[in-house]
């Protein structure tokens, strides 16, 4: 089960590398971050499949989405100079609750 938990952390640092590079690459002009970012995408994509196979999938989406929502935000705000309203900061604290409630309730398939 750690394997399984290490390629959904693996999948999710993928997505969000990858929505970083979103206004890096300029809609796609530069070569390079639009390249990194495809590949990040893929594989983000690629270790869910594994994932998948283990646990339920609405608890893998949410957690993926969850994490990557939390980390992103964080990101953007040291990379980009973004601010977020107190609100936004507690919906965020409140989706990360959600998501180790979820994962500690959760029954596994194998």
């Amino acid at each position: 089960m750690f394997k399984t938990y290490l390629f959904l952390v693996g999948a999710i640092f993928c997505e969000v590398a990858g929505t970083m590079l979103l206004p890096v690459s300029q809609n796609f002009t530069k070569l390079i971050p639009t390249t990194l970012l495809t590949i990040f995408y893929l594989t983000a994509f690629y270790l869910l499949t594994f994932v998948v196979n283990k646990l339920p999938i609405a608890i893998v989406y949410a957690t993926w989405s969850g994490l990557g929502i939390f980390t992103i935000a964080i990101l953007g705000y040291i990379f980009f100079k973004q601010t977020l309203a107190w609100q936004a900061i507690l919906g965020m604290f409140l989706i990360v609750i959600g998501v180790v409630l979820v994962n500690t309730f959760t029954v596994k398939l194998n």
